[in-house]
């Protein structure tokens, strides 16, 4: 039967960090993808994004974070991967409000990049959506003054991570590099 189990898990160490350096957005492409599937564990991992791609890196510092949701229904027989990530984005702009409308008007691919190193893509067949969002100047001089936004993925499999990614280049494993816009 093809959901047995085929390994298990030790303890692992406790030299992990959370939270997230940044992520890069790729405006959807249903281009193909290059992933590899181990034989044995059923593990994906992309190896090459669709040819040509351009990514956008927005840098992260402080509260954004991802979180992947397992829902599966044995009533239904139905199993999907809810994949959200919440951004933090500091200081209002016009150009920064241009960008927040074509992100909620599209449905980008989101690569997620921790800050372990690892980089895995969210909405890698069907996208991701802008469920919420608000821009904000805060009432108190502390406050946040501007962007909180959510993004949505819902896919058949958990984010497939990039091969090779480490903390200094999160497309480090993959056979081509994308152009990448930072501002």
């Amino acid at each position: 039967m093809a959901c047995n189990l085929t390994q298990g898990r030790q303890e692992v160490c406790k030299e992990s960090i959370g939270g997230l350096q940044g992520v890069y957005f790729l405006n959807f492409t249903t281009g193909s993808f290059t992933t590899t599937t181990n034989p044995t564990t059923g593990q994906v991992s992309v190896t090459a994004l669709p040819s040509g791609s351009t990514v956008y890196y927005y840098e992260l510092k402080g509260t954004s974070a991802y979180t992947e949701t397992v829902n599966s229904s044995r009533a239904n027989g139905t199993t999907f991967f809810n994949q959200q990530t919440t951004l933090n984005l500091k200081k209002l702009t016009n150009e920064m409000n241009t960008q927040l409308k074509l992100m909620a008007y599209g449905r980008p691919q989101v690569i997620v990049w921790t800050n372990n190193g690892d980089a895995f893509v969210a909405g890698l067949h069907l996208g991701c959506d802008v469920t919420a969002g608000s821009i904000s100047t805060g009432a108190a001089l502390g406050d946040l003054y501007g962007y909180s936004i959510t993004l949505t993925g819902m896919e058949q499999l958990p984010a497939p991570f990039l091969s090779g990614s480490t903390t200094t280049n999160p497309f480090a494993g993959l056979s081509a590099q994308p152009t990448i816009v930072y501002s």
